[in-house]
């Protein structure tokens, strides 16, 4: 009877040194992993300030944010550009008014708008802007194997002719802060000189984009993959 004691006392010794049992899991629900995000992340907003409240905005603001809040609105919603342009609303829509013309209005085939803007994305080291783009190129007919050669940063030797020449323009402007005489004139072939213009002033539109998400570190959604090799 005492050696049984001994045994029962030294299980519930062992039991107690190595902790708690794990709770048990049921079948087909995986663990919630919660996103490790830096410390100065507002964990509403995503970025480094609060997400501004409807109530707190002046009249201007409130309009701004219905419209952004609007399911279909954005591609990303309030946890993206639209919520950080809260804080300067009528800024936010004169920008707005201009991303909507140059994406929309002005005329640039969707394919070479999507291909103008990823690498825009990628020059400017944009894991954001690119994670809410890539789908969207693709949905317009973009190859894959053109997202591959702007996200992996590859020659552009083998693509359509104005893939290649989008690319090469948008490098060249984020990337060498030059753009040859070449690649001008065969970008002004290709697309005439009132397209070409608007097309380098999409490519800005999302620099400037870019710079707005960088300054703020405006992290992923819940669940997204970081989609660019960024070391």
């Amino acid at each position: 009877m005492r050696r049984r004691l001994r045994i029962v006392c030294l299980f519930v010794a062992a039991a107690g040194l190595l902790g708690p049992p794990a709770a048990l899991t049921q079948v087909g629900s995986p663990p919630t992993v919660g996103q490790i995000m830096p410390s100065d992340i507002d964990p509403q907003s995503g970025f480094r300030l609060p997400l501004p409240k409807r109530e707190d905005l002046d009249d201007a603001g409130k309009a701004h944010y219905d419209r952004v809040a609007a399911p279909g609105a954005t591609i990303a919603g309030l946890q993206g550009p639209s919520g950080i342009t809260l804080y300067s609303p009528k800024a936010a829509e004169h920008a707005r008014a201009l991303n909507r013309y140059l994406r929309f209005e002005a005329g640039l085939p969707p394919r070479v708008r999507e291909v103008a803007i990823l690498t825009t994305a990628r020059e400017m080291d944009s894991q954001f802007e690119w994670a809410a783009h890539e789908p969207e190129a693709r949905k317009e007919g973009v190859d894959a194997r053109v997202i591959d050669v702007i996200k992996q940063r590859l020659p552009t030797a083998g693509l359509k002719e104005a893939d290649a020449t989008v690319i090469e323009l948008g490098r060249q402007i984020f990337r060498d802060h030059k753009v040859t005489s070449e690649t001008f004139a065969k970008a002004k072939a290709l697309f005439g000189p009132k397209t070409l213009v608007e097309l380098v002033m999409l490519m800005g539109n999302y620099a400037g984009t870019a710079a707005l998400l960088a300054a703020v570190d405006m992290q992923l959604h819940p669940g997204q993959k970081p989609l660019l090799p960024i070391p």
